[in-house]
C-alpha cells in the first residue's frame, strides 16, 4: 500500500505560519484586531489543531500517512512559532518604558498652544482665565462668575 502525503499537518503549519505573517502585515491596521488579536489567535488556535492531529494521524496509522520524522520537525516548528508570536504580544509589547517628564495626576500642566476645531491657537493659560460660556468658544475677558475648566487626556501610545 503506497502512503500519502499528510495534508492535516502542512495545512495546520501553513494556516499557522500565515496568521503570524497576517498579524503584523493587515490585522495591525484596525484597531479591533490590533489592540487584541482575536482573529490571529483564531488562526493559530486551528492551525495548531490541524498541525497537532495530523502528527497524531501520522504516528497512528503510519502504513497509511507519510510524516512521522517530518510531521515531528514541522510540529515542533510551529509551536515554537506560535510561542515566538506569543511571547512577543503578550509580554515584550507590554514592556513600556517609564516616562519620567510626564505629569503626574493632581499635578499643575505646563502653559501650551494648540490649534482647536477651527483653526484658532488657544492656549491653556487663555482657557483657564476665560469665564465660562455655553457655546464652543470661550468668552475672552475677565474671569466672573464660573470659570472654565479644561480637561487634559493623555494617551501614550506607539506611533
Amino acid at each position: 500500500m503506497k502512503r500519502s502525503w499528510n495534508p492535516r499537518m502542512w495545512i495546520g503549519f501553513v494556516l499557522s505560519v500565515a496568521a503570524l505573517v497576517s498579524y503584523p502585515t493587515v490585522f495591525v491596521r484596525y484597531p479591533i484586531t490590533r489592540d487584541f488579536p482575536w482573529l490571529t489567535l483564531v488562526l493559530i488556535a486551528l492551525g495548531l489543531f490541524l498541525a497537532a492531529s495530523g502528527v497524531a494521524l501520522a504516528f497512528r496509522r503510519p502504513e497509511a500517512y507519510r510524516g512521522k520524522i517530518s510531521g515531528s520537525i514541522v510540529g515542533a516548528l510551529t509551536v515554537l512559532l506560535v510561542g515566538f508570536f506569543l511571547f512577543e504580544i503578550f509580554f515584550v509589547s507590554r514592556q513600556i518604558p517609564a516616562s519620567h517628564g510626564a505629569p503626574q495626576v493632581g499635578e499643575t500642566a505646563p502653559d501650551f498652544m494648540l490649534p482647536d476645531s477651527k483653526g484658532n491657537d488657544v492656549t491653556l493659560s487663555s482657557l483657564l482665565n476665560s469665564s465660562f460660556s455655553t457655546d464652543d468658544q470661550p468668552e475672552t475677558g475677565p474671569a466672573s462668575g464660573k470659570t472654565a475648566a479644561v480637561v487634559l487626556v493623555f494617551y501614550r501610545g506607539y506611533w
